[in-house]
């Protein structure tokens, strides 16, 4: 009976031990705040993942998990994907991360356009929240073959231009996954995303074929509205200025086209200013610019493309806050208008 008694027991003591030794073998690993990266390959093992997470330092014991993976068949569901989680975490909890598929968030960066953004600004402002190089993105900027993009096709081989793509990257939000982010990448991107808004204009195209000019002349007025308006109901009516100046032969004299040739926008322009030697400069040069001097928004498309039709030749801006501006049919009401907006200014 001693014999026996002396037998349970070790049986006991042996049973206990096991007991103990799977119970702590499942147990967590010793915690840490310092989040562990692991990738769960696509047709890998239940077994290869088990020794994955040991060697990561995840869980103590691979073989028992295989062996809790084996009896309760959970290791069936297990997806791939790169996985984050912090030492500490228990086995159930990784293996519920996994089984659904709560992969770790792709790094992304995120950058905002504004309306009226040049290119210029674009790259400076990508290059600030990407660390991609300012010049790698200006100089696809000027590239005019190697776009599969229909926008980027309408673009005319102009040695006038300053920047090929100026003024067909759409100014917005962007978020792109930080992996392979490429400064072409997002420059191809920034075209599609063009194309994508137009598409938000009802039968854009038959209105263009109506309104009687090239899509690169119409990005061109857009982005002339854009930099000279700031007021969304004043878009229509400057678009329609525009036109007016062209349809009777006028210079555009329009500020904004002389701000873009220089290296820094002034406050304000001086007469030297307007008169230097680009085809940019609509105070010596009469018709548009080669091409757009800025990105436009949505709004500033719509607006070239149905502009407001009206009798004024000549606007200019309201010095009391509003930024909006005073019109005018001839020179002398235009003079007039002038010294208005100064009287405002002094007011202020």
């Amino acid at each position: 009976m001693k014999k026996l008694a002396i037998a349970a027991l070790a049986l006991i003591l042996i049973a206990g031990g096991a007991a103990f030794y799977v119970w702590n073998g499942l147990q967590p690993v010793q915690s840490s705040d310092a989040p562990v990266e692991f990738t769960v390959e696509p047709g890998m093992s239940t077994s290869s993942i088990a020794d994955l997470l040991e060697d990561k330092g995840l869980i103590k014991n691979a073989l028992l998990l295989k062996g809790y993976l084996k009896l309760t068949n959970e290791g069936s569901r297990l997806m791939a994907g790169t996985y984050e989680a912090t030492p500490g975490t228990p086995f159930q909890d990784l293996l519920t991360m996994m089984n659904n598929g709560e992969v770790k968030p792709e790094e992304m960066v995120r950058f905002t356009i504004p309306e009226g953004f040049t290119v210029a600004q674009m790259a400076e402002k990508i290059s600030e929240e990407s660390g991609i190089d300012e010049k790698e993105i200006l100089d696809l900027a000027d590239q005019s073959s190697g776009w599969d993009i229909p926008v980027a096709a309408e673009i005319p081989e102009d040695p006038e231009l300053k920047h090929h793509l100026e003024g067909y990257l759409f100014p917005a939000t962007y978020e792109l996954p930080k992996k392979d982010l490429s400064a072409k990448g997002i420059v191809e991107t920034m075209l599609k995303e063009t194309a994508k808004r137009l598409e938000e204009i009802p039968n854009w195209e038959e209105q263009l074929k109506a309104r009687g000019v090239t899509f690169h002349e119409l990005m061109t007025i857009a982005s002339l509205v854009e930099r000279e308006v700031v007021v969304d109901h004043e878009r229509p009516l400057v678009a329609g200025v525009i036109y007016n100046r062209l349809e009777q032969d006028m210079k555009l004299e329009i500020d904004a086209t002389v701000q873009y040739l220089l290296d820094k926008p002034k406050e304000r322009l001086l007469y030297a200013d307007l008169e230097v030697k680009s085809p940019y400069n609509t105070y010596r040069q009469k018709g548009l610019p080669p091409g757009p001097i800025a990105s436009p928004s949505l709004e500033s498309i719509k607006a070239a493309l149905n502009p407001e039709k009206s009798d004024y030749l000549f606007y200019v801006t309201k010095k009391d806050g509003t930024q909006e501006h005073l019109f005018a049919k001839t020179y002398k009401e235009h003079l007039k208008n002038i010294e208005t907006s100064k009287k405002m200014g002094q007011q202020e």
